[in-house]
C-alpha cells in the first residue's frame, strides 16, 4: 500500500516532543533531517515503527530519519504543514544542531570538521608511503635509486607540509579566509625555522644555523623576555588549529569595525600580523607542549599493562563513533606520524570496527526479517572496508546487544594488536583497506579475525530476533494452498495480447489485472483519483488474479492483503490496490502468492482477491493501479 504522507509526517511529529524541542527540520535526497533540542523527550522506539521510517540514528547533533528517494520530500512537505515549521537547508539544520549541542562535545567535534576533508590526501600519502618504504625493504638497490628519491619526495609531501592542509582546513571550519589561513599554516613551517623533525640533530642545528654550538638560536624581540625559538612546526596539528581558529575570529572582528574604505588591506595585514606574533610568542610554544603530552599520554595508555589500554579502547572506540567524538583520534595519529612514522593507534580503530562488521553479519545471516537482512548484509560489507556507521546506527546499536558483542570483539582484537606491536603508515584507513598501510600483514589479519570472529560468534548466540520483526505467513487453508499449487504450476502467463496502460521512457507497465481500464480521475477515491498517490489508471475487473505489470521485486504486501508495491530494476515504483476502502476487510478474500523481497517476472500471478466477498462487504472491485514516483520518472506518460 502507498504510503499515507500526511499519516508518516503527523507519527513522526508526535514522537519528537512538541514543536518547541525542534530546532529546525530540512531533508536531503532520502533522509529527514532534523536539529532537536532535547533527544530525552523522542522515543526512538516509536519513531522506528512509523510506517515509511526505514531507520534512524543520530550523527552530530541531527536526528536523521531515512525515508527513501521520491518520498522524504513529500513527508516533509506534510512534516511543515503539520508542525508549522518553515523550511529550512542542510546546513540551517546543521547549525542548528551543532549550537545545540553541548560545548564540550562541540569542541570534540571540530577535530572531525577540520580531518574529515583532508583525509584523501592524507589516506593517499600514506598508503604510497607505504608502499615505497616496502619496495626499499625488498630491494635495498632500488633504494639508492633517482626514482626510490622521486616516489618517496611524493609519498611524504602531504606530512611535510600538513600544518598547511590542516590549516586551509580549520579556516574553513572557523570562517576565516581560506588564503589567511595558508598563510599561518606556512608561516609555521618557513623555511627560516629549523625543521622540527631535526631539533635533536646537533649537526643539522650547526649547519642550518651556521653555528657550532648545537644550540637553537632565538628572535629577542624585547630583549631576553620575549624570544622566539626558531624552530617550525613540522608534524603538529593542534597549534596551527588553535592559531587559525584566533586568525579567524581576529579577521571577523576587524572586517565589523574597520571602515569599508580600508578594510581590504587593513584587515588582512592586521590579522596576519597579531595572529603570527601570539601564535610564535604564545599559542605555539604552550600547545605544542601539550601535545607532546597527549601523544605521551596516547602511547603510554596503548602500551601499558600488557595492553589493557588497548583492550579498553577496543572496546569504548564505538560508544565515540556513536557520538560523533572518533574523529579526535586523528590528531593523536597525525603526531604519531609525524613523530615515529608508524601509527600504533590504527589497529585499535581497524579492530573496534571490523568487530562491528562481524556482529552485522551475524544479524544478516540470522535475521529472517527480509527488511533486517536487506539493511544489514550491505552495512556489514561497507563496515569491512572501515565505513562502520550504516552497521552502527543502521544494524547494531539499534538491536544493541550486536552492537555491544562488537565492543567486546573489538577489545580483544585491539589487545592482541597492541601487544603484538603493528602499525600503520597513514590514518583514515582501517578494515580490508588497512593491509595496504600496514606494516606486518599476517599479524594484522589474525586480528581482525579475532575481533570480527568472536563479535559474529557473541551476536550469534546473544541476538534473538524481535517476534515482531519477523513477517507473518498468511494463514494457510485449503483455498489458499490450492491456488498456491496452481501458481506453481502456471508461475507466468503469456504476456501477449495484454494491453501496455503505462510508459516511462523505453519501460512499459502492463495491466494487472484483464478488464475495462478507466481514467484515474474517475476512480471512486478521492485521493487515488486526485493523483495525491502518483499518477495511473483504475481497472474494472473481469477475473481474480492480479498479475506482475513488470520484471521487479515486492516492495510490500499490506497486513490487509489488498494491495502490493512493486519496484522495478529502473526505478518504477507501482502500487496495485484491489479495491476502494478494502482496508477494512482485514485480508478477508484476499490471498498473496508472492512475499515482500520475492523477484518476479511479468505475467507472473501475484494476488488472488475474491470480487464477489469485496462487493458483498460494500466495496468498489476497482483495481487502482498507480505509479506513485511518476513525477521523479523522465517521460512517464499514461496509455499506449
Amino acid at each position: 500500500m502507498a504510503l499515507d504522507y500526511r499519516k508518516c509526517a503527523e507519527e513522526i511529529y508526535s514522537h519528537l516532543g512538541g514543536k518547541d524541542n525542534i530546532a529546525s527540520a530540512a531533508h536531503c535526497a532520502t533522509r529527514l533531517r532534523l536539529a532537536i533540542v532535547d533527544n530525552s523527550k523522542i522515543d526512538k522506539k516509536a519513531l522506528e515503527n512509523v510506517e515509511g521510517v526505514k531507520g534512524l540514528f543520530d550523527s552530530n547533533g541531527q536526528l536523521q530519519l531515512i525515508i527513501g528517494t521520491g518520498t522524504v520530500n513529500k513527508v516533509y512537505d506534510e512534516f511543515l504543514a503539520v508542525s508549522g515549521l518553515t523550511a529550512a537547508t542542510k546546513d540551517d539544520v546543521k547549525a542548528a544542531a551543532a549550537a545545540a549541542m553541548p560545548w564540550w562535545k562541540r569542541i570534540l567535534k571540530t577535530p572531525g570538521d577540520i580531518f574529515v576533508p583532508i583525509l584523501p590526501a592524507i589516506v593517499a600519502s600514506g598508503l604510497m608511503m607505504g608502499l615505497v618504504e616496502a619496495l626499499g625493504k625488498a630491494s635495498p638497490a632500488f633504494a639508492s635509486t633517482d626514482w626510490y628519491g622521486f616516489l618517496d619526495t611524493v609519498a611524504n609531501t602531504a606530512f611535510a607540509f600538513l600544518p598547511v592542509i590542516v590549516a586551509v582546513s580549520a579556516a574553513r571550519v572557523f570562517g576565516g579566509n581560506l588564503f589567511l589561513g595558508a598563510v599561518i599554516g606556512l608561516l609555521m613551517i618557513h623555511t627560516n625555522f629549523l625543521n622540527a623533525w631535526n631539533v635533536g640533530n646537533v649537526d643539522a642545528i650547526n649547519s642550518f644555523f651556521g653555528v657550532t654550538d648545537g644550540v637553537i638560536p632565538r628572535w629577542h624581540l624585547v630583549g631576553n623576555l620575549l624570544t622566539v625559538q626558531r624552530v617550525g612546526y613540522q608534524g603538529h596539528v593542534i597549534p596551527v588549529m588553535i592559531a587559525v581558529w584566533l586568525m579567524s575570529k581576529l579577521e571577523k572582528w576587524l572586517h565589523k569595525h574597520v571602515p569599508e574604505m580600508i578594510d581590504l588591506f587593513v584587515t588582512p595585514l592586521t590579522t596576519v600580523l597579531v595572529t603570527a606574533f601570539i601564535t610564535l610568542t604564545i599559542v605555539g610554544p604552550i600547545f605544542s607542549q601539550l601535545e607532546t603530552w597527549v601523544l605521551a599520554g596516547a602511547k603510554l595508555l596503548i602500551t601499558v599493562g600488557f595492553g589493557i589500554g588497548s583492550f579498553i579502547m577496543g572496546a569504548i572506540y564505538p560508544a565515540t563513533v556513536v557520538m560523533g567524538l572518533h574523529h579526535m583520534y586523528n590528531v593523536i595519529e597525525a603526531g604519531m606520524i609525524a613523530e615515529t612514522g608508524k601509527n600504533i593507534w590504527m589497529p585499535i580503530a581497524s579492530a573496534a570496527n571490523f568487530a562491528q562488521f562481524g556482529a552485522c553479519l551475524a544479524v544478516a545471516i540470522k535475521a529472517k526479517s527480509q527488511r533486517t537482512k536487506a539493511v544489514a548484509l550491505p552495512s556489514s560489507l561497507s563496515a569491512s572496508l572501515g565505513i562502520t556507521e550504516p552497521a552502527i546506527f543502521g544494524i547494531n546499536f539499534r538491536f544493541m546487544k550486536p552492537f555491544v558483542c562488537g565492543m567486546i570483539g573489538g577489545a580483544f582484537g585491539a589487545w592482541f594488536g597492541a601487544v603484538s606491536k603493528i602499525g600503520a603508515t597513514t590514518y583514515g584507513v582501517t578494515g580490508i583497506p588497512g593491509l595496504l598501510a600496514i606494516d606486518n600483514i599476517p599479524i594484522y589479519c589474525i586480528m581482525l579475525l579475532i575481533a570480527s570472529g568472536i563479535a559474529f560468534v557473541l551476536t550469534w548466540f546473544v541476538w534473538k530476533e524481535d517476534p515482531d520483526d519477523i513477517p507473518k505467513a498468511a494463514p494457510a487453508d485449503a483455498e489458499a494452498d490450492a491456488i498456491e499449487a496452481e501458481a506453481v504450476e502456471a508461475d507466468v502467463t503469456d504476456t501477449a495480447g495484454i494491453p501496455v496502460i503505462m510508459r516511462a521512457g523505453t519501460s512499459t507497465v502492463l495491466a494487472p489485472v484483464k478488464g475495462r481500464i478507466i481514467a484515474r480521475d474517475m476512480i471512486p477515491d478521492e485521493s487515488f483519483a486526485a493523483g495525491i498517490l502518483g499518477d495511473g489508471v483504475g481497472i474494472e475487473p473481469e477475473e481474480e488474479f492480479v498479475i506482475a505489470p513488470f520484471d521487479g521485486e515486492i516492495s510490500s504486501v499490506a497486513e490487509s492483503r489488498h494491495a502490493i508495491g512493486i519496484d522495478s530494476p529502473d526505478g518504477m515504483e507501482l502500487l496495485i490496490h484491489v479495491g476502494v476502502d478494502t482496508v477494512s476487510m482485514n485480508g478477508e478474500g484476499f490471498t498473496p502468492l508472492i512475499k515482500e523481497g520475492d523477484k518476479v517476472k511479468a505475467g507472473q500471478k501475484i494476488l488472488k482477491f475474491s470480487r464477489e466477498t469485496i462487493k458483498a462487504a460494500g466495496h468498489p472491485d476497482v483495481v487502482v493501479v498507480l505509479m506513485t514516483n511518476s513525477d521523479d520518472l523522465d517521460d512517464f506518460t499514461v496509455g499506449e
